[in-house]
């Protein structure tokens, strides 16, 4: 079949790997997808604010981004961040290292939470809903910071207890969505093709930086068994580079809904044989993950497609929603990290190339133009 997109992919290493950051925004040709002379936004993700490893944007990968990004006259950059109910964002910046990189290349953060920084707004799409005009009858809002600027999503290869695997298209659910909007998760397929179809709409440029240098195996976004893979990838295809990461995470891309519908509806590629890939050879990659059981999971199927399905509105949309924000926040934050998930990041942090990179952005803040420790 005659290639339809591409997908900038890249083998690589701490030693070289802010170069080779710089190299993929060039392979993926990011001026392509991005306009020039308007402020572009990076949306990084924070799937936990704990450093729990392939959960959230890497340090490397936003200096790399914000490196490459200027080498291509892209200059007036911020970062965009957004909460949850049971994520604490300035916690997650912090412990995860990048607030000294905000302060070293003085990018201004916003945050969609606080009105100082963004109004919501009502908004009207043109393209056709699949779900999210029934989900909020009374109408769809996004932040007004949004519109007119471009956006470069900064997800990480994982997989993810409600989509299968999770990446650029998923990265759009917390900057365009409000705390609400956990409302959607029935849905959450079609959610993130509707929030594709939007972004296609409010921004010039749309383009993804994603990071596989660990990657997260299991019922993720959280709580992951962390794989060492050494490899990014880049594209404008929001579409095509979620279905080469599930490809190599050894997935049908076509089999997971929010690929299949956004290939569906023209979005994007889904087909990874209507996909050039640039860069390294990744054709015989295929990591065998698959999402598995946690807790978590048994209890957001019972609460979005089990049998208990009917009772989400009084759970989720009255003052009940705060007895499952205790249960996910008492799992994750008081059992899972202390008793498991910590020891992972230590493990990691001691034993992997990729945990001694992290260990030494904890030390230094930066790591442009400093050697790598071996």
């Amino acid at each position: 079949m005659t290639a339809r997109a591409k997908v900038a992919v890249l083998r690589t290493r701490p030693e070289t790997v802010l170069d080779d950051y710089r190299r993929l925004l060039r392979l993926a040709e990011a001026d392509r997808f991005l306009k020039p002379g308007v402020t572009t936004i990076l949306k990084d993700n924070i799937s936990w604010h704990f450093p729990a490893p392939a959960a959230n944007t890497t340090p490397w990968q936003l200096e790399g981004t914000v490196l490459g990004l200027k080498d291509l006259g892209y200059n007036d950059l911020s970062v965009v961040q957004n909460k949850t109910v049971v994520i604490d964002t300035h916690k997650g910046e912090d412990l995860n290292g990048y607030v000294p990189i905000f302060k070293h290349y003085e990018l201004p953060v916003l945050y969609n939470f606080k009105p100082e920084d963004m109004t919501w707004l009502p908004y009207e799409p043109k393209a056709e809903m699949l779900a999210l005009d029934h989900i909020y009858p009374e109408g769809i809002r996004l932040p007004d910071y949004f519109l007119g600027k471009n956006i470069v999503h900064l997800p990480t290869v994982k997989c993810h207890i409600y989509t299968t695997t999770t990446g650029a298209m998923k990265n759009a659910f917390g900057g365009l969505l409000a705390t609400h909007r956990h409302y959607t998760h029935s849905w959450i397929h079609e959610t993130l093709v509707d929030l594709l179809s939007i972004q296609k709409e409010i921004h010039p440029g749309v383009f993804a930086v994603m990071d596989g240098t660990t990657a997260g195996n299991g019922p993720g976004p959280r709580t992951m068994d962390p794989q060492v893979k050494n490899v990014i990838l880049a594209s404008g295809d929001q579409v095509a580079i979620d279905a080469v990461a599930a490809r190599m995470m050894g997935f049908d891309p076509l089999s997971i809904g929010y690929i299949r519908l956004g290939h569906e509806k023209g979005l994007g590629v889904g087909d990874v044989r209507e996909i050039e890939v640039v860069g390294d050879d990744i054709s015989g990659e295929n990591w065998h993950f698959a999402v598995g059981r946690s807790f978590h999971k048994f209890l957001g199927w019972m609460s979005w497609y089990g049998p208990t399905k009917f009772l989400q509105k009084l759970l989720f949309r009255t003052w009940l929603v705060n007895i499952p924000i205790f249960v996910s926040e008492a799992n994750h934050d008081y059992l899972h990290w202390p008793l498991k998930d910590s020891k992972i990041y230590r493990k990691w942090r001691a034993e992997t190339p990729w945990g001694r990179l992290f260990a030494q952005y904890q030390r230094h803040g930066t790591m442009a133009g400093r050697p790598v420790e071996p």
